[in-house]
C-alpha cells in the first residue's frame, strides 16, 4: 500500500533533518555525515577536487579524491559548476594547516542540479547588474553575512525589549495622514474614503497603545517617497519605534545606549565570522559600551565650528558636519535639546528654555549618521494643540492623538531606528540598498 500524499511531507523532513548543518560541524569530527546544499566555488588540482559547498549555516571545504568516489559519483562531481545544489556524504576532519577549520573528506557527491551558465562570476560587477540580479546575488558571502547579522540585530532587539517587559504593538501600515505633517509620502485612493497613505511610521499609534500597556514597541515596514538618492535612502525600510509611559528625556537615553551596547554585543557573540568576511574592524565595534558622549546641540555646533564646519545655531546636521563628529569620536554621540522649529510638533519643550525641545538623535561613528531619532512627549493638551495650530497640523485628522491628553495623559517618551542603516554601520556595509533583501530605491523597484 502506497504512502498517502498527507504524509509525505512528514517523512521528508524526518529525512532532511538527519543532515548535519555546517555550523554543527565542529562537533562531528571523525564521523561520517551527509551535508546538502550549493557550490560557491570549485577547483580541480589532478585528481582531487576542492569543492567549497554552502547550506544556509555557513561554508565547508568539500576534498573529494576521484578514485575513492564511485562512477557515478565521479560523474556528478565532473558535471558540478558553480552554484550547483549537492549533497555530499564523507567525514569530517580538521584542516591540516587551520585549526578551528573543517573539512568533509568526500566518500559519496549526489547532484541535485546541475547550474549552467550563473551570471555572477568571479570578476567584479556594476552595482545596476548587482541589484538586477538582487535575488541571486544574496548568495555572494558578504551578501550571505550582512543578512546573518541583520538576523541577530533583530532578534537581539526583540530580546532586549521582552526582557523589560514591553509588548509589541503593530501599528498600521495604511494610515489617513502624515505622522510629521510630511507630503513626501506613497499615496493611494482608499475604497469610498479618500486618500490613503504608506505609513512613514508607528510612533503615534504606539503612543496610544502606550497608554494601555505602559512599554511598547513595533517593529514592521515603513516608507518615505522623497526623490532622494543617497547612499542612506531608501524608499521602503523597517522600522522600530518603542513607547514607555512615566519616562522621561534622561531615561529615555539610557535605554537607547543600553539597547544599541546591547545588539553590538549580540552580533560579536554571535556574528564574529560574518564580520571577518565583511573585513569590519572588529576592535571599533568593542568600543561601544553605554554610557555614549553626550552634547546639545548647541554645544554641537560650536564644536563642529571649531573644526571648520558653517553650521549655524539653528541648523541640522549636513553630511559634512557628520563627517566631522566622525572623526572625533568613536563612539555613538547623542545630539540632544534641539531647537524647537526644527523638529516634531509633538516633542516637549523644555521647561528651562522654551526655544528648545526635549529630544535626541543618536549619531553613529565612523560616518554612518543617525542611528536613532527619540524624544519626550508633549503630554498636555493645550500645549500640545497649540503647536499643533502654530505648524498648521490639521487638528481634525489628529483629533484621536490629541485625546491621548484628555484622559490619563502621562510623561512618555520614545524613540525610533531605521534597521537598515543599524546594519550598514554594524556589518560596515558600504550602502544601506545591501542591507536589505531586496531594496525599493526612486528608480528601482525590481526583482
Amino acid at each position: 500500500m502506497s504512502r498517502s500524499e498527507s504524509e509525505a511531507p512528514v517523512e521528508l523532513l524526518k529525512e532532511s533533518t538527519s543532515d548535519t548543518r555546517i555550523a554543527d560541524i565542529a562537533s562531528r569530527v571523525g564521523e561520517s555525515v551527509r551535508v546538502t546544499g550549493w557550490v560557491s566555488h570549485a577547483r580541480s588540482s589532478g585528481q582531487i577536487a576542492f569543492i567549497e559547498l554552502r547550506d544556509g549555516s555557513g561554508y565547508i571545504q568539500v576534498v573529494a579524491e576521484k578514485t575513492k568516489l564511485s562512477e557515478d559519483s565521479q560523474e556528478a562531481l565532473a558535471q558540478t559548476t558553480v552554484e550547483s545544489s549537492l549533497i555530499v556524504s564523507g567525514m569530517v576532519s580538521e584542516h591540516p594547516k587551520k585549526k578551528g577549520v573543517y573539512e568533509l573528506q568526500a566518500a559519496e557527491v549526489q547532484l541535485v542540479q546541475k547550474s549552467v551558465d550563473y551570471p555572477l562570476g568571479q570578476k567584479g560587477h556594476g552595482p545596476d547588474f548587482l541589484l538586477e540580479n538582487r535575488h541571486l546575488w544574496l548568495r555572494s558571502k558578504k551578501q550571505w553575512s550582512i543578512q546573518r547579522i541583520r538576523n541577530t540585530i533583530i532578534y537581539a532587539t526583540y530580546d532586549f525589549f521582552r526582557s523589560l517587559g514591553f509588548i509589541k504593538i503593530d501599528s498600521p501600515i495604511i494610515t489617513s495622514t502624515a505622522c510629521e505633517g510630511t507630503t513626501t509620502l506613497f499615496s493611494m485612493p482608499y475604497h469610498d474614503l479618500g486618500t490613503a497613505y504608506l505609513s512613514q511610521s508607528g510612533q503615534l499609534y504606539l503612543e496610544a497603545a502606550v497608554m494601555a500597556h505602559g512599554r511598547v514597541f513595533d517593529f514592521g515596514p515603513v516608507f518615505r517617497a522623497e526623490k532622494s538618492k543617497t547612499r542612506k535612502h531608501l524608499c521602503e525600510f523597517w522600522m522600530m519605534d518603542a513607547e514607555m509611559a512615566y519616562c522621561t528625556h534622561e531615561q529615555n537615553m539610557q535605554l537607547q545606549e543600553e539597547l544599541i551596547s546591547y545588539i553590538v554585543g549580540q552580533v560579536l557573540e554571535k556574528n564574529r565570522d560574518d564580520l571577518v568576511i565583511m573585513e569590519r574592524d572588529i576592535s571599533k565595534l568593542e568600543k561601544v559600551k553605554a554610557p555614549f558622549i553626550r552634547l546639545t546641540h548647541r554645544e554641537c555646533v560650536e564644536l563642529l565650528r571649531q573644526h571648520g564646519s558653517a553650521m549655524k545655531e539653528d541648523d541640522d546636521l549636513g553630511a559634512p558636519d557628520e563627517e566631522i563628529l566622525a572623526k572625533l569620536y568613536d563612539v555613538p554621540v547623542f545630539i540632544e535639546r534641539w531647537p524647537r522649529h526644527i523638529k516634531a510638533f509633538y516633542m516637549k519643550t523644555a521647561a528651562d528654555d522654551p526655544s528648545v525641545v526635549l529630544s535626541a538623535d543618536l549619531m553613529a561613528p565612523e560616518g554612518y549618521g543617525e542611528l536613532i531619532g527619540g524624544s519626550q512627549r508633549e503630554d498636555d493638551y493645550e500645549t500640545l494643540l497649540h503647536r499643533m495650530e502654530e505648524e498648521k497640523i490639521p487638528v481634525e485628522e489628529f483629533q484621536w492623538y490629541l485625546d491621548l491628553r484628555k484622559y490619563g495623559s502621562v510623561p512618555h517618551s520614545g524613540f525610533g531606528f531605521g534597521l537598515e542603516r543599524l546594519v550598514s554601520w554594524i556589518a560596515g556595509a558600504e550602502h544601506v540598498r545591501e542591507t536589505i533583501p531586496f531594496p525599493r530605491m526612486l528608480y528601482r523597484f525590481r526583482p
